[in-house]
């Protein structure tokens, strides 16, 4: 019994992953046959920057889902949304590089520095970067439970960011962006209440 559930999960495991890959599949599929808009560089970027943000929410619903469903394995799939973020929003990154700017750093370096909508993205890339570096298991044991804790609630300043980068990019038609925008508040929302009720359990605890 313990054997055909753990292969159930490592099968699991395996629908994620390529479930994961079905939007740039999907995409890459669209633009060889032709089916993007007038503007196909744009749906790239439009896409994969919306992706991007998909899974940081994905990667932040988890825990509510786990509290709630009561599944512990559900933890396992963080890493992958995570890692999942990092994939969308480096295409994201790379297509606005090569796309838009075709790699002319005379162009870009200033467009990182001054335009606020790529310097929300980009500072959210940046703090994805360590995130995605350290999400192996053996680094994870490497830096220690806690220390690896504190640095991934770094995905709650990437969820912000990421949210304030579409919203500036956008700047009319606000409507998707305060959409995702509800969702990141909801999301921090449950971690802020649930570590307020963990801490009104612990002092009560303590008083006895």
């Amino acid at each position: 019994m313990t054997s055909d559930r753990g292969s159930r999960f490592r099968w699991s495991k395996v629908v994620a992953f390529v479930l994961g890959l079905v939007p740039f599949a999907w995409l890459a599929y669209r633009f060889a046959t032709d089916q993007l808009s007038v503007n196909p560089l744009d749906d790239i970027t439009d896409e994969t920057g919306t992706w991007t943000l998909r899974f940081i929410l994905i990667t932040l619903a988890i825990t509510p889902l786990r509290d709630l469903t009561g599944w512990s394995r559900l933890s396992t799939y963080r890493r992958m949304a995570g890692l999942y973020a990092f994939f969308y929003g480096s295409l994201h990154f790379l297509a606005y590089l090569s796309f838009d700017k075709f790699f002319d750093w005379a162009e870009i370096l200033p467009d990182l520095a001054s335009r606020r909508f790529i310097v929300a993205g980009f500072a959210a890339w940046l703090l994805m970067l360590p995130l995605a570096i350290t999400s192996p298991t053996f680094v994870t044991r490497w830096m220690g439970g806690k220390a690896w804790k504190r640095l991934h609630r770094a995905v709650y300043v990437v969820a912000i960011l990421g949210v304030v980068h579409y919203l500036w990019l956008v700047k009319f038609d606000i409507q998707r962006p305060l959409i995702y925008g509800a969702l990141v508040i909801a999301l921090l929302g449950y971690r802020v209440w649930a570590w307020w009720k963990r801490r009104s359990v612990g002092t009560s605890a303590h008083a006895r």
